[in-house]
């Protein structure tokens, strides 16, 4: 299996604050997302991945997040095997000491 290209949180934050446009996807579910996502992400939940493909450009890079990377792992790997490109957070939003933004 080819491995999955990764970015840490402090990767991240430097491309933001940089003003990089970003495709930030958050896998987390709805009660989880509650406690603040990266500005500018979008929520997918993991399980709702396979369902919305049509979302995905292949000619984008996609950078996913979960709560420990984990789960952003498993999407990578689904994604990468469909044609995607794909990078996962390592450490997830535990490592995220950058600003996140609340959802109502």
């Amino acid at each position: 299996m080819e491995e999955i290209k990764v970015i840490t949180p402090e990767e991240l934050q430097k491309k933001l604050e940089a003003g990089e446009k970003l495709e930030l996807v958050d896998v987390r579910e709805d009660e989880e997302v509650v406690f603040g996502m990266i500005p500018g992400a979008k929520h997918i939940r993991m399980g709702e991945i396979p369902a919305n493909l049509d979302y995905f450009d292949k000619d984008k890079e996609y950078i996913f997040i979960c709560r420990s990377s984990h789960r952003s792992g498993n999407v990578c790997h689904y994604l990468q095997e469909h044609g995607y490109k794909v990078r996962n957070m390592i450490g997830g939003m535990l490592a995220w000491t950058g600003e996140t933004e609340y959802t109502e």
